[in-house]
């Protein structure tokens, strides 16, 4: 199950090669925007690519609801980084290869396809304060986000 809405969000410092060499910490936007966390299960995948390309020719839209999206998978940085150059994807993909957040966000997927534990598909807006105001994981890996939802919840917050 998903943390719920209300909750404080965990932070999490992540590794990130996309678009740059960095760390990724959630806590870095407190006070300034509004976080959009996709969880997904595994880059070069069709829906994972599917999912992440669409976000990325709407990003526009995220930023001019002062919103900042981060995309977390169980990937290497380097496999994500390789499948962002690969499909143009422009979005900050973060790796939690650990699985550390992704337990914290109650968001693991045991066993997926017999290859081991992942990410489910997930997304989370956390406002400037660090407080969960949206939170929905999928009914299976191959069903995307209500990202109109995800929208309206940002309106929101603006």
């Amino acid at each position: 199950m998903p943390i719920a809405v209300g909750s404080k969000a965990p932070d999490f410092t992540l590794k990130s090669k996309s678009p740059t060499d960095a760390e990724v910490k959630l806590s870095n936007n407190f006070g300034k925007k509004n976080t959009v966390l996709l969880f997904f299960p595994l880059a070069f995948t069709g829906v994972c690519t599917s999912e992440m390309c669409g976000v990325t020719a709407g990003l526009n839209a995220y930023k001019d609801l002062n919103a900042e999206v981060v995309a977390i998978s169980v990937d290497s940085p380097f496999a994500q980084q390789a499948w962002a150059q690969k499909e143009n994807i422009g979005i900050t993909l973060a790796s939690d290869l650990n699985k550390e957040t992704t337990k914290a966000y109650g968001v693991l997927f045991p066993n997926l396809l017999g290859l081991g534990d992942t990410a489910a598909r997930a997304a989370f807006v956390i406002d400037k304060q660090g407080t969960v105001q949206y939170a929905e994981q999928t009914a299976t890996p191959h069903d995307l986000p209500n990202f109109d939802h995800i929208k309206a919840t940002l309106a929101r917050l603006k």
